[in-house]
């Protein structure tokens, strides 16, 4: 038969305290007969002994916390399996019930973005160290050629670049129309209907083509290499690579690097050349200018340094994109819910990268006299 969950208090009345024994099941449903009473218990209390429990679950080691930090006492006698269950319940109690009280929020503030600062600081060395092991792998490919997963990077180019192009195809068409509609509406006003002309061909060969285009490929191909990578760890296919002799970095990683770095140039220059005629469309049905003659007259206007500006952006989005899903897949740890977490983290960082470095090539173009 099951002992209730009783409590006796020794010593009581001595200045150091007196000694709370709690004996029998420290259960849900022992614990609701003498958990207020042990709640109205006053005075100093020097420890609380559970040599005697016959068994505790989590609402049990919730009330003995409690008792603790109420009365600032000790744990005594507890079992091991006690022992990992108090530990738990102290490290999941919301606001610090189990612990000193929480300190007010302006307090808080200052750890809270020393703690940020630190996390960021270490993210930055682990990117510089991920960095590191591609490179290494790098020069290891180099020196054995045989090594090479020419295999994998050709079914990542068709991943990345192939499986792409009605996607980005149809969303280039969709935004050479808008930039041909709008800009003419915009021109009309000056009776310069024309310059759409030019209007579509440089903004979208030098900065809206690579750029949506690099958007677009985060989001399909940067968030399918974290998830992927993340799920292999989860499931222990990378450990069991490390196991036989295979180099992950090499198998995986860097083929779908060099894919995501070759194939926006490609994809990069296919969906300028598709906005083009999305906007030689709007030209010949709405502004009145032949299809042919609007396509002749962006080679006329367009200068050729507009083109190697979008190629040369291409490659450079195409391995920051590559970089956030590897890495952000690399980093998985625990539980599937760190697979989504770091499928997002990668998706946002490449963006946000891919935008912070069109500024600055922006304004480099400008500065080399390619603006």
């Amino acid at each position: 038969m099951e002992a209730a969950a009783q409590y006796s208090l020794e010593g009581e009345g001595e200045g150091s305290g007196a000694r709370l024994v709690l004996t029998g099941q420290l259960t849900l449903r022992h614990m609701a007969a003498i958990e207020p009473a042990l709640a109205g218990l006053a005075g100093p209390i020097a420890a609380i002994d559970l040599a005697a429990v016959e068994e505790i679950d989590t609402v049990g080691a919730w009330v003995v916390c409690r008792l603790a930090r109420d009365h600032g006492a000790e744990i005594a006698g507890a079992s091991e399996a006690a022992e990992r269950l108090l530990a738990a319940v102290r490290g999941i109690s919301p606001e610090g019930a189990m612990g000193p009280p929480r300190p007010p929020v302006w307090e808080r503030v200052p750890l809270a973005l020393g703690e940020q600062v630190f996390a960021a600081r270490s993210g930055v060395i682990g990117v510089v160290g991920f960095i590191g092991q591609i490179l290494i792998g790098a020069g290891n490919l180099l020196r054995r050629p045989s090594r090479f997963p020419l295999t994998a990077l050709v079914h990542q180019m068709e991943l990345v670049g192939v499986t792409a192009l009605p996607i980005i195809g149809l969303m280039s068409f969709l935004i050479g129309i808008v930039i041909a509609q709008q800009g003419s509406v915009q021109l009309e006003q000056f009776g310069a209907e024309a310059l759409t002309v030019n209007l579509v061909g440089r903004i979208t060969l030098r900065e809206l083509g690579v750029l949506m285009t690099a958007i677009m490929v985060a989001g399909r191909s940067g968030s399918a290499f974290a998830a992927q990578l993340g799920t292999m760890k989860l499931t222990e296919e990378i450990d069991a690579m490390r196991t036989i002799g295979i180099s992950p970095i090499e198998a995986l990683v860097i083929p779908r690097i060099l894919a995501a770095t070759f194939m926006m140039v490609l994809l990069g220059f296919y969906s300028a050349l598709v906005a083009i005629i999305g906007g030689a469309v709007v030209g010949q049905f709405a502004l009145g200018i032949p299809f042919w003659t609007f396509i002749a007259r962006i080679q006329e206007v367009v200068p050729e340094h507009d083109l190697w500006v979008g190629l040369i952006k291409a490659p450079v989005f195409g391995l920051i994109v590559a970089l956030a899903g590897c890495y952000n897949g690399m980093q998985v740890r625990g539980n599937s819910e760190e697979v989504g977490r770091r499928t997002t983290m990668a998706v946002v960082s490449a963006i946000f990268a891919v935008i912070v470095l069109d500024a600055f090539f922006a304004v480099f173009f400008t500065e080399v006299g390619w603006g």
